[in-house]
């Protein structure tokens, strides 16, 4: 990968290849003229929520406006078609047949869906296993599910900590999935990230996927950090579930998620959340007033769940359409937010005088967010990082998220075609401000 990126401001028309040709700068401060963010922000935050573009978010209000004009006949009639050629499209990106795919309105609602469609035993062994980086509000579903499960179901932690090398991760879930066994539970199903949240680093998850289908765990994959930011075959590496956001990395507008049951599984899912028209009671379909579009009940239970603006949906295919023609095309842009987030994370450690998490192999840092430790003591920084997030968004117009792990206290970066080394330069500096104004005692005075 190229590593010559270009400044945000500088005035050279191109980089340089290695034989010293020029080429075209496709991302950096030009792209940021597709996005709609105020002149004064700095989106370092691509991670949690997401951003679209001017041009899809044209064609958002185009399918809201059809939606206005005629509701029966564009909702009933005319979006089912267009929502399937937005699954064709995605199922393409992802590698995975049509009719597995569906949408949902965002990642956490793809993983209620599975966990609260899975029937748990009644000798009550069943455990669900997740490690400790699990997204919050995942995590808390995995609570709800045991709270109210009647007593079927139990949870285990898998404890990692970063840095550590896949091998680490493989073998702490075997060694979960022994101590279920050796307990008298059953490791059902396991919940694990492509890229986790905070730490926001990769997973092993295709590795992860085979030891599930080798110790018979189901493997539920929390993609939320996904489509549009890691390169995903779903068919190679064949996961029981998966569901990945589209407002986040691929610029869908929000609320977009890709849900993805294998034909495999999807008898298990018998309703969508909540129950709508496409659900089968046991005794007898009842009356479902909208018209079906396709031949697969999964599809069709997913096609209309109430109303709700599914206009984000329909957008999936011309967001994907914009992505090759107006960027280059996936490769290009995955190429160029990873570089971004590895020379970006060095940039700004650099200016903080400290280090990114990585482990000595390096694939911790195979996607587009980036880890810098911060010069704080856990004891200095344990009141200060509210004060420290808060503070950068009213002062300095900007946000990055600031955690604890491992004894040390982090900055999460996001990298994307609208950022450039500069930004992540300008991030460390803003960072190292903070710092000094929280050991100037700044954040008690607040």
């Amino acid at each position: 990968m190229d590593s010559d990126l270009p400044i945000r401001g500088s005035k050279v028309a191109g980089a340089r290849t290695a034989s010293g040709e020029e080429k075209p700068i496709l991302f950096g401060q030009r792209t940021l003229q597709h996005f709609e963010f105020d002149p004064t922000y700095r989106n370092l935050n691509h991670g949690s929520f997401g951003a679209s573009t001017r041009d899809i978010r044209k064609k958002l209000h185009h399918y809201q406006d059809l939606a206005e004009a005629s509701p029966d006949k564009f909702i009933r009639y005319e979006a089912p078609d267009i929502l399937n050629e937005s699954r064709e499209a995605i199922a393409e990106l992802l590698n995975a047949p049509t009719d597995t795919v569906v949408f949902v309105q965002n990642a956490t609602t793809g993983v209620n869906t599975i966990l609260r469609n899975i029937v748990w035993n009644e000798d009550c062994k069943d455990e669900i296993l997740y490690f400790n980086t699990i997204y919050g509000a995942c995590g808390k579903t995995v609570d709800y599910i045991v709270d109210y499960g009647l007593k079927r179901v139990s949870s285990r932690e898998i404890r990692i900590t970063y840095p550590c090398e896949d091998d680490e991760i493989l073998a702490a879930f075997k060694a979960a999935v022994e101590d279920s066994s050796k307990q008298g539970k059953r490791a059902k199903i396991c919940i694990f990230d492509t890229v986790s949240s905070l730490p926001g680093v990769r997973l092993p998850y295709e590795k992860i996927t085979e030891a599930c289908r080798e110790a018979g765990v189901l493997s539920l994959i929390d993609g939320a950090q996904g489509v549009g930011m890691i390169e995903t075959d779903l068919s190679a590496v064949d996961p029981d579930f998966y569901v990945s956001n589209c407002h986040k990395w691929l610029y869908v507008p929000r609320a977009c998620a890709v849900l993805y049951v294998p034909l495999r599984h999807q008898a298990l899912i018998t309703s969508t959340i909540p129950t709508s028209h496409g659900y089968i009671a046991k005794g007898g379909e009842r009356h479902n007033p909208l018209p079906k579009g396709n031949k697969s009940q999964f599809v069709n239970n997913f096609q209309f769940i109430g109303t709700l603006d599914t206009s984000p949906y329909l957008c999936v295919k011309d967001t994907i359409v914009w992505r090759k023609e107006v960027l280059g095309g996936e490769a290009k842009i995955l190429e160029y937010i990873h570089t971004l987030a590895r020379e970006g994370g060095k940039k700004a450690a650099q200016v903080l005088g400290t280090e990114v998490l990585d482990n000595q192999s390096g694939t911790m840092s195979r996607c587009a967010l980036t880890n810098v430790a911060l010069p704080l003591t856990p004891e200095e920084g344990s009141k200060a990082l509210q004060w420290m997030e808060q503070t950068m968004m009213k002062d300095y117009s900007t946000f990055i998220p600031l955690f604890a792990h491992n004894g040390r206290l982090w900055a999460r970066l996001s990298a994307q075609v609208y950022l450039d080394i500069e930004d992540f330069e300008w991030a460390g500096q803003i960072l190292l401000k903070l710092v000094e104004r929280v050991k100037g005692g700044d954040h008690t005075n607040a």
